[in-house]
């Protein structure tokens, strides 16, 4: 059985996100328009699962020497995994698809999703990480909201993720908001 299982912030885990980045990087070169850290392990003091969050962003979903490219690499193509939930859109609507891979045997844990550079669930990890750095009060509340989760349901991953992410689709919003806003 899973179980939600948070730690401190490490200072090495930008280190370790360079690292994979430099080897996606090679493995994928120009298809890979730009590779981020996303995630509670992107965002410096905030508490987290141990796992290095990666966004790589394409131009193509529907390109097959994505996945071509990264199992032969090594990585786990997770192909039952192939989009984001978000609150306001339909389960199958486009703007939420994704490739999902896991890191090759033996290496540092990590979680690759594969988004279409400028759909909605390609914006919202870097708008939400943005948002986090931006806001110490923000991130604190969340931090919270995440650790009496964990507590809560530290053998129930099905409701720490039922509760956090309608919360998390909340703060997307309302950083969308301010974005819009700010930029007008």
């Amino acid at each position: 059985m899973t179980k939600i299982e948070l730690v401190d912030y490490q200072s090495n885990w930008p280190n370790e996100f360079q690292a994979i980045k430099s080897q996606l990087t090679t493995t994928l070169g120009a298809l890979a328009v730009q590779i981020d850290h996303i995630g509670s392990t992107a965002v410096h003091g905030l508490a987290a699962k141990d796992i290095i969050d990666i966004q790589v962003s394409v131009k193509a979903l529907d390109d097959p020497k994505v996945i071509e490219l990264l199992v032969e690499a090594g990585y786990e193509f997770k192909e039952d995994i192939n989009r984001d939930n978000l609150v306001g859109y339909k389960p199958d609507d486009s703007e939420l698809s994704k490739l999902y891979f896991r890191e090759p045997t033996g290496t540092r844990t990590a979680h690759i999703h594969v988004r279409e550079i400028g759909r909605v669930n390609q914006i919202y990890p870097l708008l939400f990480r943005d948002f986090l750095r931006d806001n110490e009060l923000i991130k604190q509340a969340y931090g919270q909201i995440k650790t009496e989760l964990a507590q809560r349901f530290e053998e129930d991953v099905d409701a720490y993720y039922a509760i956090k992410d309608p919360y998390m689709d909340t703060l997307f919003y309302a950083a969308n908001l301010l974005q819009k806003k700010h930029d007008n």
